[in-house]
């Protein structure tokens, strides 16, 4: 019994450290991030959006747009920098299970490169922000995405976000 504990130890292990290995950060980092709210759209640098995550320093084309888009900025710097703490570990190991997957692809339609939805990269800019941090925030997963623009489509986040709370009873605890 002690023998099939340790060779189940060890599956675990490898799967975990080839899980991590697949998920090292790319040379490529989003670089741009296109926000898209109703009829508004705006293309802000992540370097921006971070200086404002960090500082609360709004730049001139980030502050037109939250107000046209009718957001408070106080909210939309809260909404990028709050923190789930997560391991490395756990995260992989969530972020590719079959209750994620449900999860993920839509939200992969609302959170995309260019070329249109990729669970893979939505994924991935998830575990490396764990990986790199034991916490993800949005904006490091914005950071992390593996592509140089990535589109955010505020309505279609908003749908999500209403599915995912209407079956948030039924999620698992970790």
């Amino acid at each position: 019994m002690d023998a099939i504990r340790q060779v189940m130890r060890l599956c675990s292990g490898l799967a975990i450290a080839t899980s991590l290995f697949l998920f090292q950060p790319r040379a490529s980092a989003a670089e741009s991030i296109v926000f898209k709210y109703g009829f508004l759209q705006q293309s802000i640098s992540v370097a921006e959006l971070k200086t404002f995550a960090q500082t609360g320093e709004l730049s001139l084309p980030l502050r037109g747009y939250l107000l046209l888009a009718g957001k408070d900025p106080a909210d939309v710097r809260k909404l990028l920098t709050q923190e789930v703490a997560i391991s490395p570990q756990l995260a992989t190991q969530i972020f590719n299970s079959p209750f994620a997957e449900a999860i993920l692809t839509p939200l992969s339609q609302a959170i995309a490169p260019a070329e249109g939805a990729n669970v893979q990269a939505l994924r991935t800019a998830l575990v490396n922000s764990a990986l790199s941090s034991g916490k993800i925030t949005l904006i490091q997963a914005l950071e992390n995405y593996p592509s140089k623009e990535v589109f955010l489509d505020g309505d279609r986040i908003v749908e999500v976000y209403k599915q995912i709370s209407s079956f948030s009873g039924q999620m698992p605890k970790f």
